[in-house]
């Protein structure tokens, strides 16, 4: 556009423009609203994803559209825009964002009009939105016009069920906006979540292919619009073009293969949508798209939460926060009015489409506006001041009474040199309708007691500086939009002193760590990092606690007669417990997880609340040294972890984050041994071993076959974990230090060091940090500037300047012939009822018209 030469077309213009097709009786409404443009050869006019479009009427020359389909890098012309053509109406029509690219192959001139100032024609004369309209509905096709007859639009109240489990499947549904949650119900009663859908997922596609009953329930998040696609229209689509056949194939294709590395296939989760880079393939927290602010109590600095909130997230694309007061600036004192309710629903709509996430700010009583965050949130977070006597507010018992179905968490707020977290399970036991939790640690402004007016101010000013991707807001946002980073830590005795070095490294290197997880020493040293976030601390810690391992005085006072095991646990135990006291899993700053074995359920556990020392303890309990901690819980007999999973990424994985950093310090199993033949004679063996003079031989001993078909079902999965896309795989150069080596702990810290510092380095310098911390759907929405043409405050609603449209006078027709249009009359065998016999309908595709502009369904 830059090389393009305006001409402002006034009252005082050298030449009149040509006429308008769709302005007729008043040509005064074009003065000063039309502008003339001259564009060379090669000259990209607008872009498609362009959220500001204007109406081209091309005067001279021609202007070639272009779309890029699906999983393409090439884009494929679509028509030909000729002289006396319009082309750009059907994005200021819909306010949606242009749908492909217009560009000038040689030198052009067209006439411009931008959207405010058609909104101003369209006040003065509403008939012109018909001409406008007529110009549309003529390029596209005969075939797209029947699937607009095909499509039902549905609106869906929150809690309200789309379907149910065993209802007949007789349609697709596409989400347009909402959220959705799919919900399984088992044969002995009990419920539980299949997956949860956004915007642009499909519903129910593949019971619809099969022709099979649901296999879930499917209910609303929250107020949702639907598209609604019955089975004989996706028939006729196949049969038109083969290619959606392919197409769903590859997005079902890549939601199995995502989940099977989540190790959770199940034929009803096929929400369908592509990934974007390796980490985001199958990722729960993507796609939220809202999230509604509710206090605990009126004590709670929500506004500064609010903002701060607003800041970290920006980090991440563009974020709009609304309130009460901004919405009524915006949109006028009457806006939250009932009789105002479409208007208002629209405008939400429009402002999801071009920010990441709009949050939503709740009055501190139950107001209207109250009610509307908590309708249109995804997830609703509910704040309070981890300082404060456990309480449950006003506001949370309304949202326990209406059933509200977002999920819900709760974040509680500490001062930055107030005491470390306590009490979280009291906090939690008042709310059994909370799927989680957040303990975040404030700067001082957040508390600071500041006018309204003098607050904002002050924002205004930190928003000027980028966030701190450390600070525990940047973490909050991270979680919200599914770009969460786990580090995972394995078992492996004395080599996981490493982890130590290892953490090191990342904070040096300004890797962000948002959830911790861990196994045996993993679980160990990852406690310790989720508690105490200072490496100076964690490094001591665990040096005493190494030194104490080491001690050979309290190993030989707990030795007991062997039955069950070598040790009684009580000296281990005492050594576990005076490292973290009383500690809670629920009271750690990073989100904290631990496994164990259950041996009397015969599977694995993933401990994220109770007692911290006793379930690391219980990770950290090898078979014959230590007996089994019997779970204060169920009374289930706990061992290490790593017989079953001794590297749980897949578990990070599952809990919502997009990268998992994963550290094995596990020992390496030697694989070069002695090939004995088909029988094996002790004394040979006890004779090879005394005779100096004998050639050595590598034969396991009972204790390593035990050891190793323990480990057996470990080693499959740590190879699945390191093949997956999601994981960053670690493993430092430690295999000539022994399980028990715990005396070298300076030495094995170092390693640890040396060899993150040199990894993540190359991480930072390659650009492989950012790419982890990149958000795959930022990238799609309009940045924070591109904002509408016509200002927010003078919302047009389109709907309101057409009622005034007079109605013209038609003759009664057939009910045969309700789906007919004027423009199927061309067609000679044109359907008489589109929506019952639909691919009965020929294709009427000509050069000028588009097949398939922008429908729903996934194409080509």
């Amino acid at each position: 556009r830059s090389s393009a030469r305006a001409v402002c077309l006034g009252r005082n213009s050298v030449s009149p423009p040509p006429p308008l097709p769709m302005i007729s009786g008043d040509p005064s409404l074009l003065d000063g609203r039309v502008m003339l443009l001259h564009v060379p050869g090669g000259t990209v006019v607008s872009k498609q994803g362009d959220q500001d479009m204007n109406i081209l009427f091309v005067v001279s020359g021609l202007l070639h559209v272009y779309q890029r389909k699906i999983d393409s890098e090439e884009d494929t012309c679509l028509f030909v825009v000729r002289p006396g053509e319009m082309v750009g109406q059907l994005a200021v029509l819909t306010g949606e964002p242009l749908i492909f690219t217009i560009k000038a192959n040689r030198d052009c001139s067209f006439l411009s009009i931008s959207k405010a100032h058609f909104y101003e024609i369209m006040r003065k004369q509403p008939t012109v939105v018909l001409g406008v309209a007529h110009t549309v509905v003529k390029r596209v096709s005969s075939f797209v016009r029947q699937i607009d007859f095909a499509l039902d639009w549905m609106e869906v109240e929150a809690g309200r069920a789309v379907y149910r489990q065993g209802d007949k499947s007789d349609c697709t549904y596409i989400v347009l906006s909402g959220r959705l949650r799919s919900v399984i119900r088992k044969d002995d009663g009990k419920k539980r979540l299949a997956g949860e859908y956004g915007r642009g997922d499909l519903i129910g596609v593949v019971e619809t292919l099969t022709h099979q009953a649901r296999a879930t329930t499917v209910h609303a998040v929250r107020d949702s619009e639907l598209a609604k696609l019955p089975t004989g229209a996706l028939t006729s689509i196949k049969r038109r073009y083969p290619q959606v056949v392919t197409r769903l194939i590859h997005l079902l294709g890549e939601k199995i293969l995502g989940s099977l590395q989540q190790g959770t296939v199940t034929g009803h989760q096929f929400g369908l949508h592509t990934a974007g880079s390796k980490w985001d393939s199958g990722n729960p927290a993507s796609n939220l798209s809202t999230v509604a602010i509710m206090p605990v109590s009126e004590d709670v600095p929500l506004t500064a939460f609010a903002l701060e909130l607003k800041h970290a997230l920006s980090a991440i694309g563009p974020i709009l926060l609304l309130t009460s007061d901004n919405i009524k600036q915006r949109l006028g004192s009457a806006a939250l009015d009932s009789i105002h309710e479409y208007r208002l629903s629209s405008w939400l709509g429009q402002q999801e489409d071009i920010h990441r996430i709009v949050l939503y700010q709740a009055d501190s009583t139950l107001t209207p506006w109250t009610q509307r965050c908590v309708r249109q949130a995804d997830c609703v977070l509910i704040v309070g001041l981890g300082e404060q006597e456990p309480t449950v507010g006003e506001l949370e018992r309304m949202l326990e009474s209406t059933a509200v179905r977002a999920q819900k968490q709760l974040v509680l707020l500490h001062r930055e040199d107030g005491p470390a977290p306590s009490r979280t399970v009291e906090w939690l036991n008042m709310r059994s309708w909370c799927s989680g939790h957040l303990h975040l640690c404030c700067p001082r402004r957040v508390f600071s007691r500041r006018s309204m007016p003098k607050l904002v101010e002050m924002y205004q000013r930190v928003f000027q500086r980028p966030p701190d991707r450390h600070s525990d807001f940047s973490r909050l946002a991270r979680v919200l939009t599914g770009n969460a980073i786990a580090l995972v830590l394995g078992g492996g005795g004395a080599r996981g002193c490493a982890q130590v070095g290892i953490i090191r490294a990342l904070t040096e290197c300004g890797i962000p760590v948002d959830m911790v997880g861990g196994t045996s020493i993993g679980a160990f040293m990852g406690a310790l990092y989720s508690e105490e976030r200072n490496y100076s601390q964690i490094r001591i810690r665990a040096k005493q606690w190494a030194e104490d391992m080491t001690s050979m005085v309290k190993t030989v006072l707990d030795l007991t007669y062997p039955i069950t095991s070598m040790f009684s646990g009580a000296g281990f135990n005492s050594s576990i417990c005076s490292v973290f006291k009383d500690r809670q899993i629920e009271d750690l700053w990073i989100p904290y997880f631990t496994i164990t074995t259950d041996i009397t359920a015969s599977a694995m556990r993933v401990h994220t609340d109770g007692s911290l020392w006793r379930y690391v303890r219980a990770s950290m309990s090898l078979s014959g040294y230590m007996p089994p901690l019997c779970d204060p819980k169920d009374g289930h007999l706990l061992m290490d972890g790593g017989y079953i999973n001794n590297l749980p990424a897949d578990v990070a994985r599952s809990m919502g984050a997009k990268v998992v950093i994963a550290i094995d310090v596990g020992s390496q199993d030697e694989t070069d041994l002695t090939n004995y033949g088909d029988a094996l004679s002790g004394w040979w063996l006890l004779w090879k071993r005394w005779n100096p003079l004998a050639t050595k031989v590598k034969v396991l001993n009972m204790a390593e076959i035990q050891t190793r078909l323990a480990y057996v079902c470990c080693v499959r999965q740590l190879e699945m974990v390191k093949n997956s896309e999601y994981c960053e795989y670690l493993r430092p150069p430690i295999d000539s230090y022994g399980t028990l080596d715990f005396g070298k702990f300076n030495e094995i810290c170092e390693v640890g060091y040396q060899h993150g510092r040199t990894v993540f380095d190359i991480w930072v310098r390659s650009g492989v940090l950012e790419k982890m911390l990149q958000d795959r759907q930022g990238t799609s929405k309009m940045k924070a500037c591109d904002v509408l043409t016509c200002p927010n405050a003078s919302f047009t609603d389109l709907a309101e300047i057409v009622s005034r449209i007079e109605p013209a006078k038609v003759a009664t027709v057939d009910d045969e012939s309700d789906y007919q249009t004027e423009y199927e009359e061309e067609l000679p065998d044109g359907p008489k009822d589109a929506y019952a016999d639909f691919q009965s309908a020929p294709a009427h595709v000509g050069s000028d018209s588009v097949s398939c502009p922008h429908l729903p369904v996934p194409l080509g």
